[in-house]
């Protein structure tokens, strides 16, 4: 699901909401996670996850063309952690694992 099927969605199941409001409300939510992790907050949605940042330091890395060594500097990723509630609605509805994209293996 990309974010435009994720506001048509929300819109469809609050008639009352305009789709350009639900829209809003969609970014607004987004940015406002994105400014609590470039502040080095954690985000917690209770049931859901948390959102955090993790810091990867700095290392030597390695040009897989060459094999010449490389400086790689130190960075920050987005970190998602599921929550408890999530982890066992998605077993319960699903406890095999299959999924539409359980048919895809890396062999």
């Amino acid at each position: 699901m990309i974010k435009s099927e994720l506001v048509q969605r929300i819109a469809e199941h609050n008639p009352h909401l305009y789709q350009r409001d639900v829209e809003n409300i969609v970014n607004a939510i987004l940015d406002e996670i994105v400014a609590a992790l470039a502040r080095g907050d954690r985000v917690e949605l209770r049931g859901f996850g948390a959102f955090s940042v993790k810091h990867r330091p700095a290392r030597a890395g390695r040009n897989p063309r060459t094999g010449a060594h490389v400086p790689v500097d130190q960075k920050s990723v987005p970190f998602f952690k599921t929550g408890k509630e999530m982890r066992e609605r998605l077993n319960r509805d699903n406890p095999a694992g299959a999924g539409e994209d359980a048919d895809d293996t890396d062999e």
